[in-house]
């Protein structure tokens, strides 16, 4: 398990703003774990006692519907850190992390990070700036589903994971989603979602491959109203 400060991962998230002799403690006291995937590495009312820095893989955040269904809120991949909610206002988990991929972590228990948020102003800042930015980008999610059609949301959560996770050396999308998953990313039945792939797909727009997809023609998804 490498140290804290030497980590590469760590320049991606708030423990950038942390000194070396607190890097050194952290790394001290820290965890290593994996999760297959498919693995629930926390669930929605669970106390974390930590967070969770994401070495390597993806998981997805799901926030538990009216209708019990799963809502995709947020897809975390590597450098993100999982848990700073929880740490900062003190409550159990509002969301549940299920790995996608085989995922390897730190876990950073509670009581390390703590003292580091009351004692330095920068690492305190950034971890609340990331904290604006994640509500930011669930008030965009409202919006989408408010004012937006299921389509066009599906093509923007397509573009975004090419613009975000890039394509593996075939061309098809690194982050391999079931149908499911598209739909609750979306806020659809998942016939729906199969049916506006299915749409996609004889329009040209992508190609499939069982689960993975190939994005053909960008500007046509952008034009998807």
């Amino acid at each position: 398990m490498s140290k804290c400060e030497s980590c590469i991962v760590r320049e991606f998230n708030s423990l950038k703003s942390l000194t070396r002799d607190e890097l050194m403690r952290v790394s001290a006291c820290k965890t290593g774990k994996i999760f297959d995937k498919g693995r629930v590495i926390f669930e929605e009312g669970d106390s974390v006692n930590g967070v969770y820095c994401v070495k390597d893989g993806v998981c997805k955040l799901t926030k538990l519907s009216e209708n019990g269904k799963d809502q995709v809120v947020k897809l975390i991949v590597k450098g993100g850190l999982l848990g700073k909610r929880s740490l900062v206002t003190n409550q159990v988990s509002s969301l549940t992390a299920t790995a996608l991929t085989e995922m390897e972590m730190c876990f950073i228990p509670k009581a390390e990070i703590m003292n580091d948020l009351e004692k330095n102003p920068n690492f305190t800042l950034d971890v609340l700036r990331q904290m604006t930015e994640d509500l930011k980008v669930s008030e965009h999610s409202i919006v989408n589903m408010a004012q937006k059609s299921v389509k066009k949301r599906m093509a923007e959560a397509l573009l975004y994971i090419y613009d975000d996770f890039g394509t593996d050396d075939e061309g098809y999308l690194t982050i391999i989603l079931s149908r499911e998953d598209y739909a609750s990313i979306v806020g659809t039945a998942t016939e729906s979602a199969i049916r506006i792939l299915s749409q996609f797909k004889k329009d040209d727009f992508i190609s499939t491959s069982g689960k993975r997809i190939k994005i053909e023609n960008l500007s046509g998804l952008k034009w998807v109203e």
